[in-house]
């Protein structure tokens, strides 16, 4: 059963982050699941499934060099007209008088932080029409010349993740300018359409929710010629946020020394049997490769030894002929 609590949570994000509440109605439609896919390389996807753990990078080491200061730019562009930032400030302060300026004075204070200390997983939308061979486009992307794999999960709709987890999951938005702007105007039409609703929240939590509303736009807002990865981001603010069951390491991608956070997918550390690894694992895709039927026999048997027993039937073979 949902909660009230949750209800009120999904009515805010419709207020705040209407293009991310669109989104995540429109993939998983009336679907309890919907489907996503990492692509990753070989090494990497044993590891995700002999740990149960996911990891999340710096967004500072991400293909796209201008992760989270794109996002910031862009909505810094819409602030800095101060009729814009006069009518977003009218708008809270009417709903609880100094919200705003308390909002952007944290916001400010903690933005370098927010710079250097993001850490994300990223996951893509996956299509029936992929389960065989998976997209062109991300074994390209992805795994550099190492030998790659897809690892598509069920993710459950409308699930309760533990309090003490702090994480996030949205789908990237990829605006320009002029649509980001439209969307923050959209933002600034709801507040004033729900104005008594938010005046019966807390305003301790209003804040909080307003603050995350320019988190989710800096850390999910990303160029529009990234779009036809349709990216969605698990992400994380271990110096905001810090949960006691992420653990931490420092390990080394591609000769760079570097801090990941890890994501539990293990029942047993999160009380979620929901989000076990092997409850959320639907498929695995090896990609282009000179040694695919050696991956398959090692996957499969990765697979069992941690529980998913009908392995061989789940793990297939991209037919698409390309250069490993």
């Amino acid at each position: 059963m949902i909660s009230e609590e949750f209800e009120c949570t999904k009515k805010i994000e419709g207020i705040l982050l209407p293009a991310v509440s669109t989104n995540k109605k429109s993939f998983y439609g009336e679907k309890n699941h919907a489907r996503f896919v990492h692509y990753t390389s070989s090494e990497s996807a044993l590891k995700i499934i002999n740990t149960k753990q996911l990891w999340m990078r710096n967004t500072m080491c991400m293909s796209d060099f201008r992760e989270v200061n794109h996002g910031f730019e862009l909505l810094n562009s819409f602030f800095l007209e101060q009729s814009n930032q006069d009518k977003f400030s009218e708008a809270l302060n009417s709903c609880s008088p100094g919200i705003a300026e308390k909002v952007f004075k944290d916001f400010n204070q903690w933005l370098p932080n927010i710079r250097m200390e993001t850490y994300i997983a990223s996951v893509s939308e996956h299509d029936d029409k992929e389960d065989d061979h998976g997209r062109l486009s991300m074994w390209r992307a992805f795994g550099g010349s190492s030998t790659r794999v897809a690892i598509v999960f069920k993710v459950p709709n409308n699930i309760g993740l533990p309090d003490d987890l702090v994480i996030g999951f949205n789908p990237v938005s990829y605006l320009e300018k002029e649509e980001l702007h439209s969307e923050i105007n959209t933002v600034i039409e709801r507040i004033e359409e729900n104005q008594v609703f938010l005046r019966s929240i807390d305003p301790d939590m209003l804040i909080d929710h307003i603050f995350t509303m320019l988190l989710v736009n800096v850390t999910c807002l990303k160029h529009h010629g990234f779009q036809e990865e349709r990216e969605w981001r698990i992400f994380y603010y271990p110096k905001l946020w810090s949960s006691m069951l992420i653990e931490q390491e420092v390990v080394v991608v591609g000769s760079v020394p570097q801090i990941v956070h890890k994501l539990p997918l293990n029942k047993k550390m999160i009380g979620i049997e929901e989000m076990d690894f092997c409850n959320i694992f639907d498929r695995l895709i090896i990609g282009p490769s000179e040694y695919p039927l050696v991956q398959f026999n090692a996957f499969v048997y990765a697979l069992q030894e941690i529980g998913i027993h009908d392995a061989q039937d789940r793990v297939v073979i991209s037919g698409i002929p390309i250069r490993a």
